[in-house]
Order: C-alpha cells, then structure tokens, then sequence
C-alpha cells in the first residue's frame, strides 16, 4: 500500500504528476483516510490533522510519487436572487448556521439539504440541484487550504493591521 504523508506547497504545481486521487469534499477534510488513486492504487493518507483539501492540491507519498487531488462532483444545490442584497441575506442567514459555502460571482453553493433548500425558496431564491466539484470558503482566518499568499492571509487579520500601521 502507497503511503500519502505530505501536501506540497502551492509552488510545485509544475511538478510532474503520477497519479490522481478524486475525493468528495466530506473526504478531502479527513487527515487519515483509506483510499484508492484514480490507476487503481490502494493508498494510506496519513497527512498532519486539521488539513483540508483542495482540488489541485499536490501530495507527495514516501516513494515519491506525486498525487494530484480532484474535487469528485457531488450533489449540491447553487443557489441565484435577483438582487445582490437578497445573494446577502441567504448567505448571511446560512452563515448563522455555520453552512460551509462556495461563493461565486453573483451565486451560492452548498452540499444539498433539503432544510435549506426550503428555507432559501421561503427567502425568494432560486435553487439548482446538481452534481458539481464542491470547493467551499476556507473562512475568515486562513481555516483550510487557500490558493494565495499565507502572508496575505495574515495581514487580512484585524490585529496584523493594526501591527503594520499603528
């Protein structure tokens, strides 16, 4: 069995990729998972705890081979308004109850639950079910695995602010 231990930093993604791992997002939060690569291969990921995911994230396993992630398509609902303001509401209101959430330009995407669903027809939004790779925000202080700049993350901090300019 191929043993998965490391993620590798955003600035390898030229490397060459040996295989690929598809994982519903559910799985891509799990440190310690038993897997099977997209060639068939039985592997062990046995990464540090608290990590997350991200399609196109590259690990690397003790031998060597380099394992690309791929977000698994997976039923969610997107969800559409007809103003930005009422986009807001929704997604303040499933921000209340800790929803994680994909937010795209003028959308919202969640993990299908039909609770919600209700809810957010009830608040006059438009709900797409579908099947689609589920990528949702890592939060506000640098939780998960984001594609930008760790510094940049930090000075996003309201104390990292006041630091560099007080």
């Amino acid at each position: 069995m191929l043993n998965i231990t490391q993620r590798l930093p955003a600035i390898n993604l030229a490397h060459p990729i040996d295989d690929y791992l598809v994982l519903p997002f559910d799985l891509r939060k799990k440190s310690r998972l038993r897997v099977t690569l997209k060639s068939g291969i039985e592997a062990a990921l046995m990464l540090d705890r608290g990590t997350i995911l991200r399609g196109g994230d590259l690990l690397k396993a003790e031998d060597g081979k380099v394992v690309q992630i791929v977000a698994a398509e997976q039923p969610v609902t997107d969800v559409k308004a007809e103003t930005q303001q009422a986009l807001m509401c929704a997604a303040y209101h499933l921000g209340n109850r800790h929803v994680p959430l994909q937010v795209g330009d003028g959308w919202l995407r969640l993990e299908q639950d039909h609770v919600l669903k209700e809810m957010l027809i009830g608040l006059g939004m438009t709900t797409i079910d579908q099947l689609a790779p589920f990528e949702p925000e890592a939060g506000a202080y640098g939780g998960g695995h984001k594609h930008h700049d760790a510094q940049d993350n930090f000075s996003r901090l309201p104390s990292a602010r006041l630091r560099r300019h007080g």
